[in-house]
C-alpha cells in the first residue's frame, strides 16, 4: 500500500503554527488572547457551575481537567469558547459531576502524559450523539481552541509549566487528552493538532476499556500521522490523502495501580468574593469536526452519529 510520504518541508511548515500565548504558570494573567470568551487567573474566584474558566490542570487520575461547552452545543460549535472541568475542587473551574466519568486511564511516558476513557459527557453539556471534535492551542488562528485556553502540570520535573503542546478530544460518550513534555525539542510531533477527523484511538491510542487506572507506559512507536519506510526514512501522512493509514498501536503499560473510581468533588458553599469580568463569546470559526472515523477511509463528516462502542479499544 502506498502513501503520499511528506518530509522534511511539511514538518518545517507544521512547526512555524504557533500554540498559543506563552505565560507565568504561577502567575496567569486574567485573560491571555484578545476575544476570550472566559479567563485564566481562575483560583481567585473559586470553583462554581457557571465558571468561565479556561485553564486547565493535569497532575493525576484524581486531578485533571478536560475542556467542555458551558452550555449545551456540540463540540464543532463550542470548540472556540469552552471552559474548564475539573475532577478535583479548588482550579476555580466547573466540577466534571458525578456519573460523568465512566473509564479513566491515565498513563505518563517520557514523551507525554495521556488519559483517556468514557464517560457520559452529556452531564457537561456535550449533546447526545455527538461525536466531537479536537481542543488544541493553536486553532485557525494560532489562539488557540478554545481561546485563550492554557494548560499546566507539574508531572515533568521542576514546578509547575505551561505545557505549550497538547490536545484533547471528546464525544458524547469518550475522550481522550495528551499533553506533551515542555523540555521536549518535539513535543509539537507527539501532540500534533492536524488530525482533528481522527479521533482518539488514532491520535491517542490507548486504553478505552472499563476500569480506572494509573499507569508507567512506554511511547507509542512514532508520532500521530508518521510512520517508518523500509529504507528507514520517516514519512509524514496528512489528513484527506487516500488512502488513509491505520494509526499506531498502543504502548505497553506496566506498574498499573487499580482504583475503583473517581470521586466526584463538591462545590463548596461560600461565595468567593469578587467576579471576574469576560469578553463576549467569539464566533465559531471552523466547521464541526468528529472524535471517532474507521481508518481505511478519509471522509471529512460535520454531522453526528452514534459514537461506536467503546469496547473495540
Amino acid at each position: 500500500m502506498k502513501y503520499s510520504l511528506l518530509f522534511a518541508a511539511a514538518a518545517a511548515a507544521t512547526t512555524s503554527v504557533f500554540a498559543g500565548a506563552t505565560v507565568d504558570p504561577n502567575n496567569l494573567p486574567h485573560t491571555s488572547e484578545k476575544g476570550q470568551y472566559g479567563y485564566n487567573d481562575c483560583e481567585k474566584y473559586g470553583d462554581s457551575p457557571s465558571s468561565k474558566c479556561q485553564t486547565l490542570h493535569i497532575e493525576s487520575i484524581n486531578d485533571f481537567c478536560l475542556y467542555a461547552p458551558p452550555q449545551k452545543a456540540t463540540i464543532g460549535d463550542s470548540e472556540r469558547y469552552e471552559v474548564a472541568w475539573c475532577t478535583k475542587a479548588g482550579h476555580g473551574a466547573r466540577l466534571i459531576p458525578a456519573g460523568a466519568l465512566k473509564s479513566v486511564h491515565y498513563q505518563k511516558t517520557s514523551k507525554y502524559i495521556q488519559i483517556t476513557g468514557t464517560g457520559d459527557f452529556t452531564k457537561m453539556n456535550v449533546p447526545r450523539g455527538d461525536e466531537g471534535g479536537e481542543l488544541d492551542p493553536h486553532g485557525a488562528d494560532g489562539n488557540g481552541n478554545p481561546v485563550g485556553g492554557i494548560v499546566e502540570s507539574s508531572q515533568f520535573g521542576g514546578g509547575l509549566k505551561q505545557i505549550k503542546e497538547w490536545h484533547q478530544f471528546i464525544s458524547s460518550g469518550e475522550f481522550c487528552i495528551r499533553i506533551c513534555n515542555p523540555s521536549d525539542p518535539d513535543a509539537w510531533k507527539w501532540c500534533q493538532h492536524i488530525y482533528d477527523v481522527m479521533g482518539c484511538m488514532w491520535n491517542d491510542p490507548g486504553n478505552y476499556g472499563s476500569g480506572f487506572d494509573t499507569c508507567a507506559a512506554d511511547t507509542v512507536a512514532m508520532p500521530p500521522g508518521e510512520y517508518k519506510l523500509k529504507n528507514g526514512k520517516t514519512s509524514t501522512w496528512h489528513q484527506g490523502v487516500n488512502p488513509t493509514p491505520a494509526g499506531q498501536k498502543p504502548a505497553k503499560s506496566s506498574q498499573c495501580v487499580k482504583q475503583a473510581t473517581i470521586l466526584a468533588a463538591k462545590y463548596a458553599t461560600s461565595k468567593p468574593a469578587s467576579k471576574p469580568t469576560t469578553t463576549k463569546k467569539p464566533t465559531t470559526t471552523k466547521k464541526p469536526i468528529t472524535t471517532h472515523k474507521k481508518t481505511t477511509t478519509t471522509t471529512k463528516k460535520t454531522t453526528t452519529h452514534k459514537p461506536a462502542p467503546t469496547k473495540k479499544h
